[in-house]
């Protein structure tokens, strides 16, 4: 596996679906999701890596790079980034806020995924000590805006 390595073409077939426990599980997995990405700890700032997607009646746990490329904009999505991002859908799963919908051939692990201590994931209670950022809204055109308290 070359981590930096670019994908050039998305397709929503391409990218990870899961299923959610309960209906309104979906703000949950919104929620923290916000606390889960690459950290500036100098400045106590963390820019989300990953967002969850409701399209055509299925959810997905998205990097936000596969949504720019979705959005047909230029973006520089490597394999180091899906590694992160299937990374982050393991964890929300061993914390059963989802399932990973996964085919007959997939194992329990997704390949490829990068180790825990590769990503900063803020406890809730610490959420107000960190600028929580965003490079991508949904439903908006903005790119690195501050998640709205």
């Amino acid at each position: 596996m070359n981590p930096k390595a670019e994908i050039t073409e998305i397709k929503i077939e391409d990218m990870l679906e899961i299923s959610l426990k309960e209906r309104d599980d979906f703000l949950k997995v919104k929620e923290t999701l916000t606390r889960i990405g690459v950290a500036s700890k100098k400045d106590k700032k963390i820019y989300q890596s990953c967002h969850i997607l409701h399209k055509q009646g299925k959810y997905y746990i998205v990097h936000f790079k596969e949504l720019f490329a979705l959005d047909g904009k230029p973006t520089n999505l490597s394999e180091n980034d899906i590694a992160r991002r299937n990374r982050i859908a393991m964890l929300l799963e061993e914390w059963e806020l989802i399932s990973i919908v996964r085919g007959e051939e997939d194992g329990e692990e997704l390949e490829p995924n990068v180790p825990v201590r590769q990503l900063k994931i803020l406890n809730f209670k610490e959420k107000n000590e960190w600028e929580l950022l965003s490079k991508y809204n949904i439903g908006n055109s903005s790119y690195g805006k501050k998640e709205e308290e």
